[in-house]
């Protein structure tokens, strides 16, 4: 475990690394500071004003506030290996956050995700209560807060399951599941994975972004409606919805199965950057 991510290793990215906002967010009772709580101009020679202040870190988390890594696959060479290749295992997108929470802390309210989550406690031990989702299969432009409430009432009942994480296991979140977890005794640090997912819904999605496409082609359909029309009338547009319904039905029958495929493995192509590529060859050293 401690080859991939350690205490030591969130510590020298906060210290040595000189990362810069957004790959940094200090978060206390489910809030994210304002980034001039933990950031400071980047001194001599780095015209900054939003490098990570580790002096500001240490005061912030020694109040109890919870440090947050985004994009560690991003900024950790072993933990970006081991993204790449689940990745590519999944057949789908995946990314990876750190969190190091103070000792008896809790960084975050209950809350769901709107991906599946690898949860890999790395350092210290976590105290995890889990309940079932209040709603199934979220979207990722369903986020929990648009159902705060619920998550809220949800997550006033027992929990369905209540475990305690310790270096070196892993915990599956299904995306939409409640979760929270606080900090037992000491430090704790966990890598979330988080495995964006592609879905049926992406799948309508190119095929109604063709098919619309398609119809726009016939010069009937890019032409205007009536003069004097009233948008709002189911009678006035009868004539004309039924129409473009079925040129759009028609346009769908016809989208040959390959294209839709495409269209999938483009969406996937600019959905995570590629491995290390050499910047800096010498001559002759092109490949």
């Amino acid at each position: 475990m401690q080859d991939l991510f350690s205490l030591a290793a969130a510590d020298e990215l906060i210290t040595r690394r000189g990362l810069r906002t957004p790959f940094l967010r200090m978060v206390h009772d489910g809030t994210a500071l304002p980034r001039s709580r933990f950031t400071s101009a980047g001194g001599v020679g780095a015209t900054i004003d939003d490098q990570v202040d580790d002096a500001k870190v240490r005061e912030l988390f020694a109040d109890g506030v919870t440090a947050v890594l985004q994009g560690v696959h991003r900024t950790w060479s072993p933990v970006g290996d081991f993204v790449r290749a689940l990745a590519g295992e999944l057949g789908h997108s995946v990314q990876a956050n750190a969190y190091v929470t103070p000792p008896a802390n809790q960084g975050f309210a209950a809350h769901y995700d709107v991906h599946d989550v690898f949860v890999v406690q790395v350092h210290g031990e976590k105290e995890w209560r889990i309940h079932a989702p209040v709603h199934d299969h979220p979207l990722r432009d369903e986020p929990w807060g648009s159902r705060a409430a619920d998550v809220r009432e949800a997550a006033a009942q027992p929990a369905d399951l209540t475990l305690t994480l310790r270096p070196g296991d892993v915990l599956y979140l299904p995306r939409g599941f409640i979760h929270s977890a606080r900090a037992l005794g000491g430090i704790t640090v966990h890598l979330t994975l988080g495995v964006h997912s592609w879905t049926r819904q992406h799948l309508a999605q190119a095929f109604t972004t063709q098919a619309l496409a398609t119809v726009a082609r016939d010069p009937w359909v890019r032409s205007s409606l009536e003069m004097g029309v009233t948008v709002g009338d189911t009678a006035e547009l009868a004539d004309d919805i039924a129409r473009v319904r079925a040129e759009l039905a028609d346009a769908l029958q016809r989208i040959p199965d390959a294209d839709i495929a495409a269209a999938m493995a483009a969406l996937a192509a600019g959905s995570m950057r590629p491995g290390p590529v050499p910047v800096f060859t010498e001559p002759g050293d092109e490949q």
